[in-house]
């Protein structure tokens, strides 16, 4: 547990970044986090004010069992399919945290207390089911805090117009080329356009765009330290906030344009940018370095608890560490492909390998969930 002291001692940074205009979320969900009161905790001492879900924080949360026997117990008396048991347990942690979050949301008219549920991975390069999916899920939660995750693959664009469209809030997941954050914003757009069409108040409606940001500098490092020269190894560490940085001056140009104002009559809210996958993988980089160099006004940025604590412990929050810096951040991306390092052949494959990897987890949580139902006299299908 937080400490009377250890909150005064260490506030300060992430209420530095919440003055600086930037939403902490917290990137993690479980049973236990929610009943133990620590998400509560985390609330009132730690700045945190939405949470996002995953395939691989479900598996590791629901596959060790911990908190979810009696469900599991009740839902094996049942005898349910395995799917439908995933469901239960990952809407329920969902509902019970978007009511923790009740108040923040009240607070600040929708714009946080949100928490994000993801469709079923296996359903990305599907539009049909992935909308069909993502109804679902926002009447199963039944909480309109809740905000329903979409992978921005090409199958997703559609989906995300088309849920936008039906007054359903949405975090667009799994983005990491600039190209494809701009069809993202053009689709949440266009979802906007189609539910003031249909009468929907556009103030209801509330979207983030996760741009992914540490898997970049794990893939495009790793292409550099192959190559070994000098020029490339000092170029080690730039090129995710590079892309980060680039993709807010997206931000800043689309939701400044003629079609936005149109829409910002209407009360219409604008698609922050949320900064994903914020914990460093190389630990030669500093365990803030994506929180303390992505400061911007009107972003998220989403952090496993333990990013979360080195912020509040040596977090360096000194103003917009993001706008001024474009014409660097272009340079910086430019000198990779000079190196021979495409850029679209590396955003292509994060985009291939992030669907596949929450594919492998919800695989696992099948799994495990199926062998928990078994042990309790029922096979599950």
């Amino acid at each position: 547990m937080i400490t009377v002291t250890e909150v005064t001692a260490t506030a300060g940074a992430l209420k530095r970044l919440s003055d600086e205009g930037v939403s902490i979320w917290l990137d993690d969900l479980s049973r236990k986090r929610i009943e133990s009161g620590n998400l509560a905790e985390l609330v009132d001492t730690r700045n945190v004010v939405g949470v996002t879900t995953n395939p691989s924080i479900f598996q590791a949360a629901i596959g060790s069992g911990e908190g979810y026997e009696e469900q599991l117990a009740d839902l094996a008396v049942r005898k349910v399919t395995v799917e439908e048991a995933v469901r239960m347990m990952t809407t329920a942690d969902v509902r019970a945290a978007a009511d923790i979050l009740r108040p923040v949301c009240d607070a600040t008219g929708g714009r946080d207390g949100r928490v994000s549920i993801e469709v079923d991975p296996r359903l990305a390069h599907n539009t049909e089911a992935t909308i069909a999916e993502a109804k679902q899920l926002a009447w199963l939660v039944d909480r309109s805090n809740v905000m329903i995750k979409i992978p921005a693959t090409k199958a997703g664009l559609p989906a995300i117009t088309e849920v936008i469209g039906e007054g359903i809030s949405v975090n667009v997941t799994l983005i990491f080329s600039l190209e494809r954050y701009r069809e993202v914003m053009d689709a949440y757009l266009a979802g906007l356009e189609k539910a003031r069409a249909a009468g929907i108040d556009l103030a209801t409606i509330h979207s983030v765009a996760s741009f992914f940001v540490s898997r970049v500098d794990s893939e495009i490092d790793k292409r550099l330290t192959a190559l070994g020269t000098d020029v490339a190894l000092a170029l080690k560490g730039k090129a995710a906030l590079a892309n980060a940085r680039l993709a807010y001056e997206a931000y800043e140009e689309v939701f400044s344009g003629d079609r936005w104002t149109v829409l910002a009559g209407s009360k219409a809210n604008k698609q922050r940018p949320l900064w994903a996958s914020t914990g460093v993988k190389d630990p030669s980089y500093k365990d803030t370095l994506y929180v303390d160099e992505l400061v911007a006004p009107g972003t998220v940025n989403t952090m496993p608890e333990a990013t979360l604590n080195a912020t509040a412990d040596h977090g360096d929050i000194h103003g917009d560490t993001v706008t001024g810096g474009y014409a660097q951040a272009r340079a910086d991306l430019d000198a990779v492909e000079r190196l021979g390092i495409s850029y679209d052949v590396v955003v292509k494959q994060l985009e291939d390998e992030g669907v596949a990897k929450f594919e492998v987890a919800w695989q696992d949580l099948l799994d495990a969930v199926a062998k928990s139902l078994s042990s309790k006299g029922v096979d599950g299908e």
